[in-house]
């Protein structure tokens, strides 16, 4: 278990000073530990406020505390692996149950880097969520850089993985947007503060986050619509590739028909044909057939067939 108390800067403390202290608390806790001691730590909070396991971020309003989950996909592979925890509000501060180890990360930047003016359970709220959307912005970059060369690829016909890559980045994008409403929802729900749990005067840094994420969602959205565009792009590809090599078949067929045809013409047995007895008749069927494979590829060529 590990003890803070929300003063000008978030700082350590003992677990006496926390529970007896009027400065709002954190509190975090495994799971186990939640099992053993959420009477001693949530007076009056039920045990099973915590859920065993977590799929979304959430919140929920209860007459005596606020209760929700966080899922926070991996920033190097948001369809993979989460991070899960959950977390108690009650009038006297927060209570946060992570097993992974990613909430004392979070607290030890918050510590590092934040000094508050008017130190509140509101703002440290905001600064959390913070945390685990902060580097999203450099992170949606680096998908469109990645977009960006995935574009160039399909216009050089280059990389025969792209479409792989393509399916992996709209699949990471998604997870992401998912998140990022679910988020959206989650400052909402602790805006409209219902039961009170939270000051008037603070609610802007929940409206703050909403901002926040909000932009994160519609830039996310975008990218996702981006990867749609590409996928026609690489169809459209696809297609200029194949007319291109029909295109090409039909102009070889083009121009051997005639060959086919004289080759047809001479390979009849009749006896009585003039140019068999010519000595000239070989050499001008040569001469004739490579006129029409001339003829035929300039004006294929004047046509833009080639």
């Amino acid at each position: 278990m590990r003890f803070y108390l929300i003063d000008s800067v978030l700082r350590d403390s003992s677990k006496e000073e926390c529970l007896s202290s009027d400065l709002p608390r954190i509190i975090v806790v495994t799971r186990e530990e939640w099992d053993a001691y959420h009477d001693e730590l949530m007076p009056g909070v039920e045990h099973n406020r915590i859920p065993a396991v977590i799929h979304s971020s959430k919140a929920e309003e209860h007459f005596y505390c606020l209760t929700g989950t966080f899922s926070v996909p991996n920033r190097n592979k948001p369809s993979s692996i989460k991070e899960s925890f959950a977390f108690v509000i009650d009038p006297s501060g927060m209570l946060i149950a992570d097993d992974s180890g990613a909430v004392n990360g979070y607290l030890a930047k918050i510590k590092e880097n934040m000094h508050w003016n008017h130190p509140c359970l509101e703002r440290f709220i905001y600064d959390f969520m913070d945390q685990m959307i902060g580097g999203d912005v450099e992170m949606l970059e680096r998908y469109e850089r990645r977009l960006d060369e995935i574009e160039k690829d399909i216009l050089e016909e280059r990389d025969s993985e792209r479409l792989k890559r393509m399916s992996s980045v709209r699949s990471d994008l998604r997870e992401l947007r998912i998140h990022y409403e679910q988020l959206i929802d989650m400052c909402q729900e602790f805006e409209e503060n219902t039961n009170g749990f939270f000051q008037e005067e603070n609610l802007r840094y929940f409206h703050m986050s909403t901002s926040r994420v909000e932009r994160l969602y519609n830039s996310s959205g975008s990218l996702r619509d981006y990867t749609m565009q590409l996928n026609d792009l690489y169809r459209a590809q696809s297609d200029r590739k194949q007319n291109r090599i029909m295109t090409a078949l039909t102009v070889i067929t083009a121009i051997f028909m005639p060959l086919t045809l004289i080759v047809g013409w001479y390979g009849m047995n009749f006896i009585y044909m003039p140019e068999l007895t010519s000595p000239y008749g070989y050499p001008a069927v040569i001469v004739g057939s490579l006129l029409i494979v001339i003829v035929g590829l300039v004006y294929f060529h004047k046509k833009n067939w080639l």
